[in-house]
């Protein structure tokens, strides 16, 4: 039975239909998760009301980045037309989409790609990494540090400054933009300047007392949790630094904005996070956004908290990047 206590009336209404509208992973035979996967969203009113447009001002073209397998990784990229002759003064953000490893695509992106191209001045590059259970993990995490190192070697490509650069992702996205940072940390490379994780999934072993207190909880609950796991880590191993990054090593990472929503069963995967950052002297940014549940921001305009977290988004990649 789905709990939705605690959120305004107009979330409530949102997520209800939301919850109704989809399949949980855990119910998902192989034929359901593919047909998920290519679902997009809705650009006409009603829907555009709640997830937003992408915007017009920003142009989107593609590429691909190579993987250490000799797969190549589509990217979709995004340039606000306004800056497209400009080059040496305009950053880049790397962004890894949600869905748990198992579900979404970069399509339903637009919205937030296109935003925070305009908003913040800089290129996105959205990453279509492989998804599980055809591509278990850490091969999710491999695509995601392969496209991030070659796109920080394409500033001419990209026209932009590619050695400064943000990560960032929402969920399973935030997971592997965590994982990112860590990674090109401890190869010595200083480019990447910032991360924002958006309600990061953190730690794989579910040690988050968030889980108990939301195992039934609208949009992401435990059994959810429990099957998107075993199908991005058959193998039980959670505590590897490139499933689980609350277990690698972060000293010296950038600084970082770390959002949850305190009706999230992974809340505190991302408080955790931010105490582990913390005590190893990273500059950390917490905000547990209230009455809101996992998911809120691909849903912005059904609650307040939509357009408070893409201010505070906006204005700390703002902040670091330029």
């Amino acid at each position: 039975m789905r709990s939705y206590r605690g959120m305004s009336p107009l979330t409530t209404a949102t997520v209800a239909v939301i919850d109704r509208m989809r399949v949980p992973v855990e119910r998902m035979d192989e034929q359901q998760r593919h047909e998920a996967r290519a679902q997009t969203h809705r650009t006409a009113p009603p829907h555009s009301w709640v997830t937003g447009v992408a915007d017009p001002a920003v142009g989107i073209t593609f590429g691909t980045a190579p993987a250490r397998d000799g797969y190549e990784i589509p990217l979709r990229i995004y340039r606000p037309r306004a800056i497209r002759d400009a080059q040496d003064d305009v950053p880049v953000i790397v962004w890894f989409h949600g869905g748990g490893w198992v579900l979404g695509n970069v399509v339903n992106y637009d919205p937030m790609c296109t935003y925070l191209a305009a908003q913040v001045g800089a290129v996105v590059v959205s990453v279509d990494y492989r998804l599980a259970p055809e591509h278990a993990g850490p091969t999710a995490a491999l695509d995601a540090v392969d496209a991030t190192t070659w796109i920080a070697a394409q500033s001419d490509v990209l026209r932009a400054d590619a050695h400064r650069m943000a990560v960032a992702g929402d969920s399973a996205g935030g997971n592997l933009a965590a994982v990112v940072a860590q990674v090109v940390g401890a190869s010595g490379s200083d480019w990447i300047r910032h991360q924002a994780l958006l309600y990061p999934a953190t730690d794989l072993t579910m040690a988050s007392p968030s889980i108990d207190e939301h195992p039934n909880a609208p949009i992401l609950t435990r059994d959810s949790l429990l099957a998107f796991r075993d199908h991005y880590s058959p193998e039980e191993d959670w505590e590897n630094p490139l499933l689980s990054p609350l277990f690698g090593d972060l000293e010296g990472l950038p600084p970082a904005l770390i959002q949850t929503a305190d009706l999230d069963p992974i809340r505190d995967d991302g408080s955790r996070y931010a105490v582990a950052l913390r005590e190893a002297g990273v500059d950390v940014r917490l905000t547990n956004y209230l009455r809101v549940p996992h998911g809120f921001a691909s849903f912005p305009g059904a609650s307040a908290a939509g357009s408070q977290h893409r201010w505070e988004l906006v204005s700390e990649l703002r902040r670091h990047l330029t």
